[in-house]
């Protein structure tokens, strides 16, 4: 899966953030805090598979992250964490 800009706020509503680092628009780092993420300032940042980005100028690093992680398929830790294919 991969959000940018305020997408972040689409997975806080699906309570899938808590343990995870994201980046995304700085004004919803409290929002991902709030819901148990680690935020970070970062042009594109990466945890098992998510990939989140901060905002449009971002956009060439997030787009060719996206594409290495979804051609890269599912990692070992997520089979082991049970995640599915549609994660």
């Amino acid at each position: 899966m991969a959000v940018i800009c305020h997408g972040p706020w689409t997975l806080i509503e699906a309570d899938v953030v808590r343990g995870r680092t994201l980046t995304s628009w700085p004004s919803l780092e409290t929002d991902l805090r709030n819901a148990g993420a680690t935020w970070v300032d970062e042009e594109v940042h990466v945890d098992n598979g998510l990939v989140t980005s901060r905002k449009p100028d971002d956009l060439p690093a997030f787009c060719a992250k996206l594409i290495e992680e979804f051609a890269e398929g599912r990692h070992e830790q997520q089979v082991a964490s049970g995640a599915s294919a549609s994660s």
